[in-house]
């Protein structure tokens, strides 16, 4: 099949006006990444009220705390053949060790009851 176009002057002049005078089309598209980061952009006030909310609630925890009288601490150092239960048990003979064990260990900062010798604990002063 064959196509021959014959080019007249009317008919081309006809084709450029038709050209200018189409509006160019105005709806947007966005590529995956072109909405990862128009989601990202508009999230980004939510996520900073967010961290400035969790950040800033912090001070209010902080002012509440100190109404309390600071605790003060006794230290001891670890010596070979100490444990964290035979220490609870000559601060409280009478109490259970098992509270006062957990207490040591949540002050320390300890991830267990194993403590090394040469290391130096803080204990709560027991009333």
């Amino acid at each position: 099949m064959s196509a021959a176009f014959l080019s007249t002057r009317l008919g081309t002049s006809e084709r450029v006006r038709a050209r200018e005078t189409q509006v160019p089309a105005t709806r947007l598209r966005l590529t995956r990444r072109g909405r990862v980061v128009l989601t990202a952009l508009a999230s980004l006030p939510l996520v900073v009220w967010a961290l400035v909310a969790v950040l800033g609630s912090g001070g209010a925890a902080a002012d509440a705390g100190s109404v309390a009288p600071a605790r003060s601490f006794e230290y001891v150092t670890i010596w070979r053949g100490d444990s964290l239960w035979a220490i609870a048990e000559s601060l409280a003979p009478e109490g259970d060790p098992r509270v006062l064990v957990d207490e040591i260990i949540r002050l320390n900062g300890l991830d267990d009851a194993v403590v090394e010798p040469g290391q130096r604990l803080a204990l709560p002063v027991v009333p």
